[in-house]
């Protein structure tokens, strides 16, 4: 198994993207070594000595996943105009509700669910860490001096909640106009 603190080799990298696109199209309820490793060109024995077990992989899996998540938060994060919770509000639906990122989307809400129900599981923790980091960068959009206050704590523990309820009904209904004019509605309501 590869240690964490070592760089992975070319082989565990190019099975875990390839893993990767596995589940982005198929989930993670039902993942199973045998058909994992056919589909992607492996055995079951080789993912367990590269990733020591199957939460393990669960686990690679996962962190790759936030990966993509964390690089748009940190494009998002480097970019910032005025603080404008508003505008990010904005920004941030428009990339959760392209259709090119809904298998990302649904693996997000897959692991999220689960981390809820199995805390125990690989993706201990997934569910808290997620809400720390959106948290955190819908801080970096409110003014520094009230950031801190009850009032923009609230405002962005609320921008977060209508963020994720949108999204998971875009997820659930595909109606992308009705979830979009919510979130506009939201989006207004920020700014009166």
């Amino acid at each position: 198994m590869a240690d964490a603190s070592t760089t992975p080799s070319a082989r565990e990298t190019a099975l875990l993207e390839a893993a990767y696109r596995y589940v982005l199209e198929h989930g993670l309820a039902d993942l199973s070594l045998r058909p994992l490793a056919a589909a992607i060109g492996s055995s079951p024995r080789v993912l367990m000595f590269l990733f020591g077990n199957k939460e393990g992989l669960v686990r690679a899996l996962l962190a790759r996943a936030r990966a993509d998540e964390l690089a748009f938060l940190g494009e998002l994060a480097d970019h910032p105009a005025p603080p404008d919770l508003a505008a990010a509000v904005d920004q941030l639906w428009r990339w959760l509700s392209a259709p090119g990122h809904q298998p990302l989307l649904r693996l997000w809400t897959e692991a999220y669910a689960r981390s809820l129900v199995d805390p125990q599981g690989p993706w201990s923790g997934f569910a808290h860490t997620t809400v720390d980091e959106w948290l955190t960068l819908l801080a970096n959009f409110q003014p520094p001096g009230e950031r801190d206050t009850p009032d923009a704590t609230a405002a962005r523990t609320l921008a977060l909640a209508v963020l994720r309820g949108a999204l998971l009904d875009l997820l659930a209904t595909g109606d992308e106009p009705r979830a979009t004019t919510a979130v506009r509605h939201h989006v207004l309501s920020l700014r009166h």
